[in-house]
């Protein structure tokens, strides 16, 4: 089994062509491993966003929380997300889509804890 699926009958993901600085793109995926998001993944998270341009924000969709800074670890831990926990991802600049990408697949690997 997967360690984390994702959501819907496909990819939710959009990207809304305006420009460069202003492209948006959107993913959900579903928290698989079993310790959620802790410590260690929300550092492997920060070190993959961080890798990009765009501005992240994540929110915990299954608690209906805040959207949070994708690039912060403080605000990452505010998230609270378990095992089984939905969160959206979201990117806005020039590199979006490779942005959400890259943590759509951290996420779907487990944080490479599995």
């Amino acid at each position: 089994m997967n360690a984390a699926a994702q959501v819907g009958p496909g990819e939710r993901e959009r990207h809304v062509g305006l420009s460069d600085a202003e492209a948006q793109a959107v993913r959900e995926v579903k928290i698989g491993n079993t310790e959620g998001l802790h410590a260690r993944p929300v550092m492997r998270f920060i070190d993959v966003a961080s890798r990009f341009q765009s501005k992240v924000s994540v929110m915990n969709v299954t608690r209906r929380g805040e959207k949070v800074d994708g690039k912060s670890a403080m605000q990452m831990m505010l998230l609270e997300a378990t095992r089984g926990c939905v969160l959206r991802i979201e990117a806005c600049g020039s590199d979006a889509a490779a942005t959400v990408e890259a943590l759509a697949a951290l996420v779907a690997s487990g944080f490479h804890e599995v």
